[in-house]
């Protein structure tokens, strides 16, 4: 397996780690502003190494 493809799909889970952590805040936040904040910073950062990750995996190519 590619060196890639495994940091590839280690960002992918990281991604989405991240993402389901920001819908848990969402739903347990009260409206503060320290909770919107974090909602905010783990929204971005998940859907970054989301992306991120499936796109290095896309963009491998897989040689055998």
């Amino acid at each position: 397996m590619n060196l890639k493809r495994i940091f590839g799909a280690l960002l992918t889970l990281l991604g989405v780690g991240g993402l389901i952590y920001a819908a848990v805040l969402f739903v347990n936040t009260s409206g503060g502003t320290r909770d919107i904040k974090a909602l905010f910073i783990y929204g971005i950062l998940g859907l970054i190494f989301f992306v991120a990750g499936i796109g290095l995996v896309r963009t491998t190519k897989d040689e055998s």
